[in-house]
């Protein structure tokens, strides 16, 4: 057997999100290794941030990963990160004696070439959900490369896009979660293989066990083959409709769409908003006409770059946000005067006013002050780009299971 024991290595790790997360599942987990770091930025916050609350751990924590030796760092058994969604295309002269790689700076390379130096026994990652459908030219390809590469190591993989306010949380934060792990694990000698697509899915898998879903008809599966030569061939020819749930192995996927088992405790706005607030987070008046355009419904005329002239339009967005619902998905422009921020009506003075930087931490589950000590459009900035901290602790419960029994 596997002598596994509850060492992590976090990626793009951001304030923290999947360490606290995990290490509020269990005080055996360990971070070996972490790496963040904000490119062309001189003021590194969230390095700061994180360094504050955990320390350093090792060597190049805050360096362009690109730039770091993957021999280099410490063995560990679950890989853990959010990475950007970005192009993943493959370029014809890329396949090379020393591997394939893609573009430059697409951060999906860096986490595969981790996964071929240190080969981790299970991978946990989180992106948005677009992931899925990208590019818009050849739907599906880029998470078809994702999984080609996983497949093609010898890891089984699952997906599933989560909302975390379907799951009792504060923030309606839609996010593709993705979980492999490799074909010698006892996870999958002794659980996971016996069980078709449709029941791991449904009953056993990773999120089957973490977030219940409704039953699904074997007949509502649509399975492809990802038989491809190498990846350069998955880049140039695959396409596929991927739904918001699945499982990956050898040269098979299986997808379905399925519905939540939802939380009825789901937590409001109402629920953790602050009393007694600054006066700056207040909208005066004056402010509060261009909040209200910049919410409102509109209709004008735009010429793409290649000069064509079309109408463009976009719906109202509900203003002042509902204390009685959970909050919308954070962006990184939360807290400016933006159609995506929130506004809310104070339940205290009844006057409109923005949300204030501890109300965004409780919103992602972190303890109140998280990010305190970075300029306050940073902490804005942090909470856009964060995890909802308690999907994480959820996740990690459940493999805490699975590497007991490795163990």
């Amino acid at each position: 057997m596997l002598n596994l024991k509850k060492t992590i290595c976090e990626l793009f790790a951001g304030v923290g999100g999947f360490r606290v997360g995990f290490e509020r599942a269990s005080s055996d987990w360990q971070t070996v290794w972490f790496s963040q770091w904000e490119p062309g930025k001189k003021a590194q916050h969230a390095y700061e941030c994180y360094v504050s609350h955990f320390g350093v751990c090792g060597l190049n924590n805050n360096v362009d990963i690109a730039c770091v030796d993957k021999t280099s760092i410490p063995d560990h058994n679950v890989l853990v990160g959010g990475f950007p969604c970005q192009d993943y295309s493959v370029a014809h002269n890329a396949a090379t004696a020393s591997g394939i790689e893609g573009k430059k700076g697409v951060l999906w390379w860096e986490i595969y070439n981790i996964l071929l130096a240190k080969k981790p026994a299970f991978v946990l990652l989180e992106n948005v959900d677009r992931l899925l459908k990208s590019p818009t030219k050849q739907r599906g390809r880029d998470f078809g490369i994702i999984l080609y590469c996983f497949t093609s190591l010898g890891y089984h993989v699952e997906w599933r896009v989560i909302n975390a306010a379907e799951y009792g949380e504060v923030q309606r934060r839609r996010r593709v979660f993705i979980f492999a792990y490799r074909e010698d694990t006892q996870y999958h000698k002794k659980h996971t293989w016996m069980f078709p697509a449709y029941e791991k899915m449904q009953n056993v898998g990773f999120f089957a066990k973490t977030f219940p879903i409704k039953e699904i008809a074997e007949n509502s599966i649509t399975v492809t083959d990802l038989i491809y030569d190498d990846v350069i061939n998955v880049s140039d020819n695959f396409s596929f409709k991927f739904e918001n749930c699945g499982y990956a192995y050898g040269n098979t996927i299986c997808t379905c769409a399925v519905e939540p088992v939802s939380n009825t405790q789901t937590t409001v706005l109402r629920d953790i908003v602050e009393t007694n607030v600054d006066s700056k987070y207040y909208i005066s008046d004056v402010q509060r006409v261009r909040w209200e355009y910049l919410k409102g419904a509109k209709k004008f005329e735009r010429t793409s770059k290649t000069g064509y002239t079309y109408m463009y339009s976009e719906g109202p967005v509900g203003f002042p946000d509902s204390l009685d619902l959970p909050a919308r998905t954070m962006l990184t422009t939360e807290g400016t005067c933006n159609r995506c921020s929130h506004a809310i009506v104070d339940p205290l003075t009844k006057e409109l006013r923005i949300l204030t930087p501890v109300e965004c931490e409780r919103i992602n589950g972190f303890d109140d002050n998280w990010t305190l000590g970075m300029p306050e459009r940073m902490r804005y900035f942090c909470m856009g780009n964060a995890l909802v901290v308690p999907l994480i602790t959820k996740m990690a419960l459940t493999l805490n299971n699975i590497v007991d029994n490795e163990e």
